[in-house]
């Protein structure tokens, strides 16, 4: 279990360095289901995209490499899951596209006009000093300046039409998939509402972006024109978003923006999940275990709400019923989340007894079978293996912390400390000296 169901991971994961991450196993598995469709339509289904949430307030998504990243700030403003998958099909676009190896040669040719510009100004400033000219080294400067000036806006000017470009796919991908590309004009419409009440004056030339009124221009035809247009979300996806918005906001925002979100139908089920939600963080944890007895009640096979029960029993130490109810959300997960593996694990480690800590071994390893990145989850199976006596273990389990949390020098003394009571030529053995031979340019798989 993690501190929160909602938690910013402690020790982000080498890919993410500085990125806020944010792990959740309902929510992760809600956004992989939006993105699926659209990558099986953009060509990338079979590309193994990482998608990975933010813990950032604003409305924004990106890409880098093969990693989409979206804000939790954007899954919590946007009403529909539409406005969502509109997002991801942005993004999906870029990928597909290949804008960011093309942005990077973009690049250098704008550093190549630069470095051009800057040496016909030295010319001209040589020049102008060995004819005494004072007019022509000041035109040198000029040239020299105009050159970074004219590079910059060629580089703005080609990401303005990669945007564009990747608005259009989007609706290809939204049209494919049989969805509206309304939700992609009501995020531009709030990116346009905002800017207008910033009162911001902006130079469309010295932006990445197109203005959010060109771009509405330019897609409100092409979703008009969708056979889709006006699709509206499955009420079930709809109600699964809304569980998830009011999620995030009562573990990341606090109760008064929950009560924002829970005003416009008190009696919904996504009401009364952050109803049960608030309890356990703010309330009773008695009463939060019957909310949550009523939320399981309603949907016996949602596997997030054993886990909620699961969080409360942890809270009010009750170990080992919190493992049952681990163990059955984990029955229940269609996604086969290493989170919820990892949760497990944790509840059998605090229950305490040799068997419990076996159990906890066995199925900390399936997390992380699953989920290899989880830096976290290594610490605790290190602690789990420290616990029965199994220092190897529990040494190269440090070493795969440190390594996927950024930290190769301890990853390295650890892999060492390891190998020293492991059989030379063994599996363990050899995952230690892997860490061991680390290099920036031969990442470990």
């Amino acid at each position: 279990m993690l501190a929160a169901a909602v938690a910013v991971s402690s020790s982000v994961s080498a890919f993410a360095q500085g990125v806020p991450v944010v792990r959740d196993a309902e929510i992760e598995t809600l956004v992989r289901d939006y993105a699926r469709p659209i990558f099986k339509a953009a060509g990338l289904a079979n590309d193994g995209i990482d998608i990975v949430l933010v813990n950032d307030q604003s409305f924004n998504a990106f890409v880098t490499g093969r990693r989409l990243f979206i804000n939790t700030g954007a899954l919590v403003t946007a009403e529909t899951p539409n406005e969502i998958i509109g997002v991801i099909a942005h993004e999906a676009g870029h990928i597909a596209g290949g804008h960011q190896q093309k942005l990077r040669d973009q690049l250098d040719r704008a550093k190549t006009m630069a470095i051009i510009a800057t040496l016909l100004g030295a010319g001209a400033m040589v020049a102008g000093a060995t004819t005494n000219s004072r007019g022509l080294a000041g035109a040198g400067v000029g040239v020299a300046a105009g050159g970074g000036e004219m590079a910059q806006r060629s580089i703005l000017a080609y990401q303005r039409t990669e945007e564009i470009t990747a608005d259009r796919s989007a609706i290809a991908y939204l049209n494919a998939t049989g969805q509206s590309g309304m939700g992609m004009l009501k995020t531009f419409g709030r990116f346009q509402s905002a800017l207008s009440l910033a009162g911001t004056q902006v130079d469309p030339y010295r932006i990445s972006h197109p203005m959010p009124q060109e771009r509405i221009a330019n897609l409100e035809v092409l979703v008009k024109q969708s056979p889709f247009v006006n699709t509206i979300d499955p009420p079930a996806l709809q109600q699964r978003h809304d569980m998830m918005r009011i999620k995030i906001a009562a573990y990341m925002q606090g109760q008064a923006a929950v009560a924002r979100l829970m005003r416009k139908n008190p009696a919904s089920l996504a009401s009364r999940y952050g109803d049960a939600q608030q309890t356990y963080l703010y309330g009773n944890p008695g009463a939060a275990l019957t909310k949550t007895a009523a939320l399981i009640k309603e949907q016996p096979k949602n596997p997030y709400f054993q886990e909620l029960r699961g969080d409360i029993l942890m809270k009010i130490n009750k170990p080992k019923d919190a493992a049952d109810a681990y163990a059955k959300a984990v029955s229940l997960d269609p996604a086969r989340s290493g989170l919820l593996l990892v949760s497990l694990g944790q509840a059998l480690m605090a229950v305490g007894t040799p068997d419990s800590l076996r159990k906890a071994v066995t199925q900390l390893n399936n997390g992380v079978g699953r989920d290899k990145e989880n830096s976290d989850a290594y610490r605790f199976l290190a602690q789990a293996y420290g616990e029965l006596g199994d220092v190897p273990a529990a040494d190269l389990a440090t070493a795969e912390g440190h390594y996927y949390s950024g930290d190769y020098k301890n990853a390295k003394i650890f892999a060492m400390r390891a190998q020293q009571k492991l059989k030379r030529g063994e599996p363990r053995w050899v995952r230690a000296q892997d860490i061991i031979n680390y290099t920036p340019s031969n990442k470990l798989k």
